[in-house]
C-alpha cells in the first residue's frame, strides 16, 4: 500500500483574477500530522477544500488515499473527515443529537453509530454533557463536538480547517490531546493552524505563502535551517527597546514575542556587548539578554520577511 495518503502537484485555483493557491505541491504520508502554517489568506483553506475534494482545482492533481480527486471526488468522502473553520452543529440539538444526525448523513447504521458515539464522547470528554444543546456548550466543548461527529464514520484521514481557532489555551491542549489519540490509532490528520505552538506538535509543517508551499520540514529542521542565531532581550520597554535595536551594528532583525524580544544576529559573542551598551545608552532597563534557541515563530518570521537580515 502507498503509504502517501496525499500527494497534490502543481495544484492552482483562480477565482476570476484571484490566485488563490499557485502550483501548490505537498506530500503527507499516512499516520501523519501536517501542519499547513500561514498568514491570513494564504490558501489554507482554498487548498484544503481541493483535498477535500469540495472545490475542482484550475490545474493541476491531487491524490487523496490512492483516489484521484479530480476524477472521482465523490470516491473519498467515506473514508475522509472534513471539520471546516464554522463547522455546522445545529445548535437546538443536544450532543448525542448532533451526533445522531451526522451518522445518518454518513449512513452509518445505527447498530454502528451508537457504540461509536460512546467512544467519541468518552474520548472527548463530553460524555457528561451528551444531553446538552449545541448551543449551551463552550466554545472549546463545541469544538470536541465538531471533532467527534467529523469521526463518526472512522476516516481513515481528517482534514481539520483552524479547529481552534478563537479556542482558550487549556481547551486548544485538550483538542490536541484528542488529535495524538487519533495518531496513534493510525489516522492521518492534515491541520491548518496560525498557532506557531500548534506547528510544533506535527510531524512535518508546510509554510504556506501567496498560495504555495515555501518551506516544509520537521520543526527541528526547520529551526535549524535558520542562518541566523537568535538572542531574547527582556525589558520593561519593550517598544522604545525594540526601535533602538533595530539599528545596532550586528543586529540583523528584531521581533517582539508578548514581553521579549528576539534579536536575530550573525555573531552573539560581539552583538550582546553592543546591544547592552545602546541600551545603557539610550536609559532603557535590560532584564536580561541572553542567546536562545530559535522558534517556531522565528521561522514564520524569516519566511514572511525575506528581506530581514540582509542590510
Amino acid at each position: 500500500m502507498n503509504d502517501l495518503a496525499i500527494v497534490a502537484d502543481g495544484l492552482s485555483k483562480h477565482f476570476g483574477a484571484t490566485i488563490a493557491v499557485d502550483g501548490l505541491s505537498l506530500q503527507v504520508r499516512r499516520g501523519q500530522a501536517y501542519g499547513l502554517v500561514g498568514p491570513d489568506g494564504a490558501g489554507k483553506t482554498t487548498t484544503i477544500r481541493m483535498l477535500a475534494g469540495l472545490l475542482l482545482p484550475t490545474r493541476g492533481s491531487v491524490e487523496v488515499l490512492g483516489t484521484d480527486v479530480v476524477r472521482y471526488p465523490d470516491r473519498i468522502k467515506d473514508h475522509i473527515g472534513y471539520m471546516p473553520q464554522r463547522f455546522a452543529l445545529y445548535g437546538d440539538l443536544t450532543v448525542d443529537e448532533n451526533l445522531a444526525f451526522f451518522a445518518k448523513l454518513y449512513q452509518v447504521p445505527r447498530s454502528e453509530w451508537t457504540a461509536r458515539a460512546d467512544r467519541l464522547l468518552s474520548f472527548s470528554g463530553l460524555h457528561p454533557f451528551r444531553g446538552r444543546l449545541a448551543d449551551n456548550l463552550s466554545g472549546g466543548m463545541k469544538q470536541k463536538l465538531a471533532l467527534a461527529c467529523t469521526l463518526i464514520h472512522r476516516p481513515d484521514l481528517i482534514l481539520l480547517d483552524e479547529p481552534t481557532t478563537g479556542v482558550d489555551p487549556i481547551s486548544r491542549r485538550e483538542f490536541w490531546q484528542i488529535l495524538y489519540g487519533l495518531l496513534q490509532e493510525g489516522i492521518t490528520i492534515l491541520v491548518s493552524t496560525p498557532y506557531m505552538d500548534e506547528a510544533e506538535r506535527c510531524h512535518v509543517v508546510g509554510f504556506i505563502i501567496q498560495g504555495r508551499i515555501r518551506l516544509v520540514g520537521t520543526p527541528a529542521e526547520l529551526k535549524a535551517g535558520l542562518p541566523h542565531r537568535m538572542l531574547e532581550l527582556r525589558s520593561p520597554d519593550i517598544t522604545t527597546a525594540r526601535r533602538l535595536l533595530a539599528s545596532v551594528p550586528g543586529v540583523l532583525d528584531v521581533q517582539s514575542f508578548g514581553d521579549a524580544l528576539h534579536l536575530s544576529v550573525d555573531d552573539p559573542a560581539s552583538a550582546m556587548p553592543a546591544v547592552q551598551a545602546a541600551a545603557r545608552s539610550a536609559g532603557i532597563v535590560v532584564h536580561s539578554l541572553r542567546e536562545v534557541a530559535p522558534s517556531m515563530d522565528d521561522v514564520f518570521f524569516q519566511i514572511v520577511s525575506p528581506t530581514r537580515g540582509t542590510r
